[in-house]
């Protein structure tokens, strides 16, 4: 069977009988809100702390670890999702989804309260554990509760859950900070978090014992689903050659070869936490998984400088910089909204392509717009067609990730495809932030052209951009015969 027909099979799979209620009907209504009010609160605190980052820097000297500000959460975030994977299949998704909620607000609370940019990224790194947990939790939560038919509108929710944060979440962000204290962007969603965990206890009640947990075990005469140590050690050491990748820039003579050595490390150290062949794009789920990767890293390793050049180069305030943010975020829920409503007339396949081209001619635009010192408007629009190929493919190539899982995987999968999407990111994250020191510091030195900074990182993730073009077409495997 390919690819394609698997997940045809699936997504068809209850079609035999009545049409389930919808995600905002009977009895999914109260987990749906639940599920994406964590998921809105989540996009609103990473749109608002990309607002007021430069701010953040400038406030608190910390210029040297912007980058780790950002990378850093998605490193540890990688450690969450391995643990919340391995504990989902193990005994279900509700105690990781409980745990992870509780790690992300201590992590909200450390960051709100810091008085330094190190006591900042520490709380960020605490935040981006339970952030990567809760992410898988939630995964499994929507393959153990929703049939595979609404997949791809429960995903189609998530994504539309960005469309409040990405309207009022930026600009918000910036009058927090300009009028009280960026502290308060921490500290305010704290207590939005804990309502929104007690709308999906309802529906976690029935979901404690998961596939190949305690009670499955005991009903087949089998020994439980073990924990896997191994996986969360392999998930630790990518941590560090993330965190290691970051601070490498900081090393004067070695730090070149230390950024090498740390990028090889994690490549080594991510192979047992995705399926076989993902690293050299085997069609199928290890394409999927891969693209995802790829994608993140284009994506956000721009995004993230982006209210950074309008701040530093055209004097926007950290207010009006974040409705770069905005724009990007509403045409990322209004294309996921549009895929979700095509369904099965949308071919995965032709989602990813269109998706990944999208986020690299957006890429090149903000290149352009560097180098040649165009208005910043076209930068702006350019990146409101990434957030549309976003929207388009980041649901489809999670409901391929489901669809080509069973009960017994969809924790590993789920984590690997979070895993990739954060892993990614964090490496680019930590890449562009070598290259925008390096090129600041060079250009400082020689007296060069303002911006060069910038256009190195765009340059860089325009390049990452370019490789996922290439593998978006191996999401689905070569038909047979």
């Amino acid at each position: 069977m390919t690819t394609d027909q698997a997940l045809t099979v699936r997504d068809s799979s209850v079609s035999v009988s009545a049409p389930p209620a919808g995600i905002l009907q009977h009895p999914y209504l109260w987990v749906t809100t639940g599920a994406c009010a964590l998921v809105f609160l989540s996009a609103f605190e990473s749109l608002a702390v990309t607002t007021i980052m430069p701010l953040v820097s400038r406030e608190l000297s910390g210029a040297s670890l912007y980058a780790l500000a950002f990378a850093g959460p998605l490193a540890t975030g990688v450690i969450g999702m391995v643990a919340a994977g391995n504990w989902s299949d193990r005994r279900g998704p509700s105690a990781p989804l409980y745990a992870s909620v509780a790690m992300f607000v201590l992590g909200l609370l450390i960051a709100g309260t810091a008085g330094s940019m190190a006591v900042l990224v520490a709380g960020r790194l605490v935040q981006g554990l339970g952030g990567g947990a809760l992410t898988v939790a939630l995964y499994v939560v929507v393959a153990r509760v929703y049939p595979p038919v609404l997949h791809p509108k429960i995903f189609a929710a998530f994504s539309a859950a960005w469309v409040i944060p990405s309207l009022v979440g930026p600009f918000a962000a910036g009058i927090v900070a300009q009028v009280a204290s960026w502290h308060w962007v921490f500290l305010g969603v704290v207590g939005l978090v804990v309502p929104a965990l007690l709308m999906i206890v309802p529906a976690l009640r029935g979901l404690r014992s998961g596939p190949g947990g305690p009670k499955d075990a005991a009903d087949a005469g089998t020994t439980p689903k073990p924990w896997s140590y191994g996986r969360l050690a392999w998930a630790a050491l990518a941590a560090l050659a993330v965190l290691g990748l970051n601070l490498s820039a900081g090393v004067p003579v070695a730090g070149g070869a230390l950024a090498a050595a740390a990028v090889v490390t994690a490549l080594i150290a991510v192979r047992p936490l995705v399926p076989r062949g993902t690293l050299t794009a085997r069609r199928g789920l290890p394409s999927v998984i891969l693209a995802r990767g790829l994608v993140s890293a284009a994506f956000f390793g721009a995004e993230v400088y982006l209210p950074y050049l309008l701040v530093e180069r055209y004097a926007f305030s950290p207010t009006f910089a974040g409705l770069t943010l905005t724009f990007g975020a509403i045409s990322w829920a209004g294309a996921s909204a549009v895929q979700g409503r095509l369904g099965a007339r949308l071919d995965h396949r032709l989602a990813v392509r269109i998706g990944s081209a999208l986020v690299l001619g957006a890429v090149v635009v903000a290149l352009v717009t560097t180098v040649l010192a165009w208005p910043a408007a076209v930068a702006i629009t350019g990146w409101v067609f990434a957030g549309g190929g976003m929207g388009l493919m980041y649901p489809r190539l999670s409901v391929m990730t489901l669809a080509l899982s069973t009960p017994e995987t969809e924790g590993f999968n789920s984590s690997a495809m979070s895993i990739s999407d954060s892993l990614g990111g964090a490496l680019a994250l930590a890449t562009t932030g070598i290259v925008f020191t390096a090129f600041t510091a060079t250009t400082a030195a020689a007296g060069g052209v303002p911006g060069t900074s910038f256009a190195g990182v765009f340059a860089l993730t325009a390049a990452i951009a370019v490789v996922a073009v290439a593998v978006a077409p191996r999401v689905a495997a070569r038909p047979k015969g």
